[in-house]
């Protein structure tokens, strides 16, 4: 998970991104306002609590209102656009399952300040460029539109229409809740509300010229950037603060309830509704454990952390004194290196050095000492040779750097 967490941030950095860290609980009233009243967020999936003096609290559920809200308290001190990015943990109430846990942690960005298709484009392309990076390529980027103040209102009508004379054929959920939020039934996974949703009329169908215009140039520059994406007319949003662009990146390898790796898309009104002025934002949140799933799946290998560079063998009191002097200067010359605590064999170190996972073992034993040199071995293949006490650590930096 830090392997993937390390990815991550070298990747964010290089587009421009900034980390940011949001407390781990907040006002629920955050949530509650942002995220929608009838979202299934706020209704069955966040966890809160009371304090102490009776306020309100919930752990965080997603990334990007927490986000926003600290941006606000200091916009003026921002750079604009500001591109932030995070690595932390979120938490939903939910049966755990395979992709799927009451805490989990997420890889998330946001673009605050811009309005341009261009952000958005950006955006996507870092989703699809962790996931290829990482060695994913068996999944699909799903796109589509879901308009906004201006053209949503006349949709989410005809929607109402559509839906209202089809009741009957919709989960029991749905039957009852639609009127509170329509656009819900088309994000619906269970089988009968998705032969309805497809039959729907398609929101794409009915944007007005700025919004068209904003998605047709979205697609645009996703093709300049060489990525793919399938437009779903069916794809929405789980949370009320969305417009205009949504995605979704989608797995062919796992099971459809899980299949979703991650997604996001644009928030133009999300400023407002916590109190400050207009600020256009897009971004992503991404399931760290589901990209995991997603690589055990296709079989690929995931990222670890460097491994162990030398483990220090010291034979005898004066070998494991000198052991520890190089050790000392391994790691302030930035070699990652260990030795042991206690006194222990020759053998003994040498399996400690291997369940290390280092990949040499530098061994200062009796003859050694006399000569001043150190014998050098390679565990992967056993081949050693000796090398002077005092070329050990410009030999090992030159091999950690990849000299």
């Amino acid at each position: 998970m830090r392997a993937l967490y390390d990815r991550a941030a070298v990747l964010a950095r290089s587009y421009g991104y900034r980390y940011v860290e949001t407390p781990v609980f907040e006002a629920t009233e955050l949530f509650a306002r942002t995220s929608g009243e009838t979202s299934d967020v706020v209704t069955k999936e966040m966890y809160t609590f009371e304090d102490r003096r009776g306020r309100s609290l919930t752990l965080r559920p997603e990334g990007t209102a927490p986000v926003m809200r600290a941006y606000l308290g200091q916009m003026q001190e921002q750079a604009s656009p500001f591109k932030a990015y995070y690595l932390t943990r979120m938490y939903r109430y939910a049966r755990p399952q395979e992709g799927r846990y009451r805490e989990h942690r997420q890889f998330g960005i946001e673009v605050f300040g811009s309005g341009d298709p261009a952000a958005d484009v950006e955006v996507i392309a870092v989703g699809d460029a962790y996931l290829r990076d990482l060695g994913l390529s068996r999944f699909e980027i799903q796109l589509n539109s879901i308009g906004d103040d201006v053209c949503r209102p006349a949709y989410r009508e005809l929607l109402l229409s559509y839906l209202r004379e089809r009741r009957d054929r919709l989960t029991d959920e749905h039957r009852d809740r639609f009127e509170d939020n329509p656009l819900r039934v088309l994000d619906c996974k269970d089988e009968a509300c998705r032969a309805v949703a497809a039959e729907a009329p398609r929101i794409t169908d009915h944007l007005d010229d700025a919004c068209r215009e904003h998605f047709e140039a979205v697609q645009a520059g996703l093709k300049d950037e060489g990525v793919s994406a399938v437009l779903t007319p069916t794809l929405v949003r789980g949370l009320d603060y969305y417009t205009r662009t949504a995605f979704e990146f989608v797995s062919s390898d796992l099971p459809p309830q899980q299949a979703a790796l991650f997604g996001g898309g644009r928030y133009d009104g999300l400023a407002e509704v916590l109190g400050g002025p207009h600020v256009p934002g897009v971004g992503f949140g991404m399931g760290l454990e589901r990209v995991a799933s997603a690589l055990e799946h296709e079989g690929v290998e995931p990222p670890t952390e460097p491994e162990l560079r030398v483990w220090v063998v010291g034979v005898g009191d004066a070998g494991r004194a000198r052991a520890r002097d190089l050790t000392r200067a391994l790691r302030a010359a930035g070699v990652p290196a260990d030795t042991a605590f206690e006194d222990r064999p020759l053998k003994a170190q040498l399996k400690m050095a291997d369940r290390a996972r280092a990949a040499f073992a530098a061994i200062v034993g009796e003859r050694e000492l006399e000569t001043g040199a150190v014998t050098v071995r390679r565990l992967s293949d056993g081949a050693q040779e000796e090398i002077a006490q005092d070329a050990l650590v410009a030999r090992l930096r030159d091999e950690e750097r990849g000299a």
